[in-house]
């Protein structure tokens, strides 16, 4: 996976230049695994929130970068990186991790079946990263504008969830632990659409207002309830998952006028909210 290039001065840079020609954006890890650029507000006495605004490197995924200019900076701010992470959840890719651990019984993995038997889905062949401890990760992308949660052991015991905010180790870093290498016949492929029962189980589920009606056109009702609680941040992702159970149900042609009403009543303009809404109808295999 790494590139050719003769000017990569070490071989994470040169990983990490390779991973940014495909789109995903980079950032220098040190052997611990954490970002090597520290926060340039550690000392203030009162920092603040800063994703970067400040103009000066340091502020972890936010400084994630698929310009190869920009990766050679950040790698040079930090030359003692011995390793690169991927930013989840940025376009292109919007890259989803799902990080298997090592328990020897292979306990997560297990749990992965199952959860794919009992909703139905399957893993297609994607990019599969191993660990220096034994596990792996799977590479996935999901819809835009739909923010999949960083989560440990949510989804399943043993199974951490990488999403927006959160990174990836990418392959040929080195840690204190060892190498991180791309399984045998995975390194050539692009990462693979999460299935859409998948994608559900990794959004965060609904909380349900305190007098949901229970009649049969309450479930529609709840629906838009659930959009209209939406703040910002959360407004796309509450739309998409109300789509996707809508279309599931045989209510989403029925509900989308109302859905699409209640999306940009949070703020989103008419033409964001009927992307999301084709975007849930094409992933529950309906037409928009």
């Amino acid at each position: 996976m790494a590139t050719t290039d003769r000017q990569a001065r070490t071989p994470a840079l040169a990983h990490a230049l390779s991973a940014a020609e495909r789109g995903l954006a980079v950032i220098p890890l040190s052997p611990t695994k954490l970002p090597a650029l520290r926060s340039p507000h550690r000392d203030d006495p009162d920092p603040r929130p800063c994703h970067g605004e400040c103009g000066r490197l340091g502020h972890g995924v936010y400084d994630a970068a698929t310009d190869p200019a920009r990766v050679r900076e950040l790698f040079a701010a930090a030359p003692w990186a011995t390793g690169y992470g991927i930013a989840c959840g940025l376009p292109p890719h919007h890259l989803i991790g799902i990080d298997l651990d090592t328990k020897p019984d292979g306990a997560s993995s297990t749990a992965l079946r199952e959860l794919a038997l009992r909703h139905l889905f399957t893993i297609p062949p994607t990019v599969v990263v191993l660990t220096p401890s034994g596990g792996r990760h799977l590479w996935l992308t999901g819809p835009p504008g739909v923010a999949v949660p960083n989560s440990a052991g949510r989804l399943a015991p043993g199974i951490d969830v990488r999403g927006a905010g959160g990174y990836l180790v990418g392959p040929g870093s080195v840690t204190r632990h060892g190498a991180y290498t791309t399984a045998p016949g995975t390194a050539h492929l692009p990462p693979a659409t999460c299935p859409p029962a998948l994608l559900r189980l990794l959004l965060p589920p609904p909380r349900r207002p305190g007098r949901a009606p229970a009649a049969t056109g309450g479930h529609g009702r709840g629906l838009v309830q659930f959009v209209l609680a939406a703040h910002e941040g959360q407004r796309n992702t509450r739309l998409f998952w109300a789509a996707c159970r809508a279309y599931e149900d045989g209510i989403g042609p029925a509900l989308k006028n109302a859905l699409i009403d209640a999306a940009v009543h949070t703020g989103l303009t008419e033409q964001e909210a009927r992307a999301t809404i084709a975007s849930a109808a094409r992933m529950t295999g309906h037409r928009p």
